[in-house]
């Protein structure tokens, strides 16, 4: 967003300048009347004003704004509406006050769409990198019903409880992928440093090898061999993944796959569900309507397999069945989720019950993540043994061969 020098004067008569980010002078002189400054001389800074630095530099290397930033950003707009502030002054000192740079230039651009007459739910829109469409949604309601105030408070109690969600989901998955690196690393010794060191021994006092060590040489030869082919192969599989991964199909295949993992599945499911029904509890509660709640709530999950799902729930509510039974339908709930939801569509405490699925999800995460460990434990005792197994009678064995051998010499 450009920015612009301006001089002005405030209500006492003194002349005051500064900087502000605006989409042109007309919005930076509305900017400035609403604090009491009377604009006299408006003036666009050049890409390179007191650094040097060209603008495209600046805009590669500008901070970008992070989950917890957008997390501060509503609890402190929470705390200033709640005393009674208004919302441009609010955004303004969040402004001056703010650390990271992309973030202050947004609010800056949310001031500029209000001063010009526009909702704050319509300006977050231009900024979808910072806004995901369930804030955005949250936020209109709560212009909506007046209080902003109050759907601020739970975006940030919301975007605290999936960020945390999220470093569960994390670590259930960090224990699985260093073991994998671990014994990864251990094949690569073994084949690339001991066998051969092994192998020139037997082969020059012409030991008769079985047929595990043979196979074992072979497989270290054929590695020395080939480890710049098998090294590209590797990194074409890697960037071909990810490629697919990124297309809607296989994003959805991994997500799949992801929830079928053995030991880390469960956990990963439990933390989708959990976080589906937190972002639902937070909807209701809010007041958006079931099916607008559904299909944005399908866009904040961070798994397109529970996505679809979500979204083959919003076409039954759609087609008038109820939540229960497009929840049955969708075959990833549990029979005790499935009644509380019943329940609270017939009290209509549907968020509350809500709120106690996720806490109920929330718990089951944290006892699996506690018991990780213990359950990997018997298959990181057989991979480990099956190993050392390998090494002992494809390598040691044939040492007491070496032995005879030389004892005959």
């Amino acid at each position: 967003m450009p920015r612009y020098i301006y001089r002005g004067r405030d209500v006492r008569g003194d002349v005051v300048t500064g900087t502000l980010d605006g989409a042109d002078t007309g919005a930076i002189a509305d900017q400035l009347l609403s604090i009491g400054v009377t604009p006299i001389d408006i003036a666009p800074t050049t890409s390179g004003a007191g650094s040097g630095v060209p603008r495209w530099w600046r805009a590669l290397t500008a901070p970008k704004v992070t989950e917890v930033d957008v997390m501060l950003f509503s609890r402190q707009m929470f705390t200033l509406l709640k005393s009674g502030v208004p919302i441009l002054r609010a955004l303004a000192g969040l402004q001056e006050s703010i650390m990271n740079s992309t973030l202050a230039a947004v609010i800056g651009d949310l001031r500029a769409a209000l001063d010009a007459g526009r909702e704050l739910s319509s300006a977050m829109r231009r900024h979808p990198s910072v806004f995901s469409p369930f804030y955005i949604s949250v936020v209109r309601i709560g212009e909506a019903t007046g209080n902003l105030d109050e759907s601020f408070n739970r975006l940030f109690h919301y975007i605290e409880f999936d960020k945390e969600m999220r470093e569960r989901m994390k670590t259930a998955t960090r224990y699985p992928l260093i073991v994998l690196a671990v014994i990864a690393v251990a094949v690569a010794v073994v084949n690339f440093a001991v066998i051969p060191a092994f192998a020139r021994v037997f082969e020059t006092n012409k030991v008769p090898l079985p047929l595990l060590t043979q196979l074992l040489i072979g497989t270290s030869r054929f590695f020395l061999q080939n480890w710049p082919s098998m090294l590209a192969l590797l990194i074409a599989l890697i960037v071909g993944w990810q490629t697919y991964v990124g297309t809607p199909s296989g994003r959805y295949v991994w997500d799949r796959a992801k929830l079928r993992l053995p030991v880390a599945g469960p956990i990963v499911l439990k933390a989708t569900l959990a976080r589906f029904a937190r972002s639902m509890a937070l909807a209701a509660r809010a007041g958006v309507p079931i099916v607008q709640a559904l299909t944005v709530v399908s866009e904040v999950v961070a798994n397109s397999f529970i996505a679809r799902r979500v979204q083959q729930m919003r076409d039954g509510v759609e087609r008038g069945e109820n939540l229960r039974r497009t929840a049955a339908a969708s075959g990833v709930f549990t029979p005790v989720v499935l009644e509380m939801v019943a329940v609270g569509e017939e009290t209509g405490e549907l968020d509350e019950l809500l709120e106690e699925v996720a806490g109920m999800y929330e718990r089951e995460v944290d006892y699996d993540i506690k018991n990780l460990s213990t359950n990997l434990e018997p298959i990181l005792t057989i991979a480990m043994g099956g190993l050392v197994l390998v090494l002992a009678l494809g390598v040691f064995l044939p040492i007491w061969d070496l032995g005879s051998v030389l004892l005959k010499r």
